[in-house]
């Protein structure tokens, strides 16, 4: 069931839905991060990976290509989460794991962070990332005529702005995408602007409201899946319910998954399963 809109919580309301890492057990979080971490390890040295290439002029801005070693293969383009503010393409080096051996190309982008950077400064790294990938991953193997993109968390909303066409001006070439998956995603950003998470990110009412998809057209029509877990908490439920159904025009209607028992964790570490539920919906779209 979808909670109460966030406009009738107070901040420490917020402040609940918000934390994620609150709503599990601090030594399973503990132990999720350190698999991971060694799971990423062992993806650089497992695949064949070209690691750190820039796709723009900025410090962050580069990007890691995981290989099938096969020409042709599908590309999936990642984009991490981490609140717009904190982690590292490194750390998510494993996601290679749920797609290579499905002979998908993993490529996972690193883009400029807040407060250091703005929110546009991120929307535009990412359209840059995204259609260097779309210009260049023919030369890595990949066909730039299957390219998909997902992300999880503040990933899933840089995929929802690339959906409703980015922010440069004038507006980049609607990229040719042959499906979007956001996991765990954050669409409205008027609450965030409320809690916790504002607190480093210092955003306006007015940028709260610029960059909002559930704001937005979707501009990019292909296969979108939108997927959230059913421990994540009503505010994250709300948050994929409202962007499926203000994106529900023709054609695509955009598919939404509540994974039951899952929360915002186990999510992100199922990308790294090649058997999960989530690459499964990653591999329908």
């Amino acid at each position: 069931m979808v909670g109460r809109r966030f406009d009738g919580m107070d901040r420490a309301t917020l402040d609940r839905e918000y934390d994620n890492v609150a709503k599990i057990d601090p030594d399973a979080f503990k132990r999720v991060l350190a698999t991971l971490e060694q799971k990423s390890v062992a993806a650089r040295e497992r695949y064949e990976a070209v690691l750190d290439v820039p796709y723009g002029s900025g410090e962050l801005e580069r990007l890691d290509i995981f290989r099938t070693g096969r020409q042709g293969s599908r590309v999936n383009v990642f984009f991490h989460g981490g609140y717009w503010q904190m982690l590292d393409k490194q750390g998510f080096s494993y996601v290679a794991d749920g797609l290579v051996p499905h002979d998908i190309a993993s490529v996972v982008v690193n883009y400029p962070l807040m407060p250091q950077a703005s929110m546009h400064d991120l929307v535009a790294a990412c359209e840059r990332a995204l259609c260097w990938v779309l210009g260049n991953i023919e030369r890595f193997g990949g066909d730039p005529e299957r390219v998909s993109i997902s992300g999880h968390s503040a990933g899933a909303h840089l995929v929802a702005m690339l959906l409703a066409g980015g922010v440069q001006e004038p507006r980049y070439e609607l990229p040719r995408l042959a499906s979007a998956c956001a996991i765990s995603g954050i669409y409205d950003l008027q609450p965030i602007r409320l809690s916790f998470v504002n607190d480093n990110l210092g955003l306006t009412k007015e940028a709260a409201r610029q960059f909002s998809p559930v704001l937005m057209d979707r501009q990019v029509k292909c296969p979108l899946s939108v997927l959230v877990g059913g421990a994540e908490g009503s505010e994250y439920l709300r948050q994929s319910v409202e962007l499926v159904q203000a994106w529900r025009q023709l054609p695509n209607i955009p598919a939404l998954t509540v994974l039951e028992g899952e929360n915002h964790f186990s999510l992100r570490s199922q990308l790294g399963d090649a058997s999960s539920s989530v690459v499964a919906r990653l591999l329908e779209t």
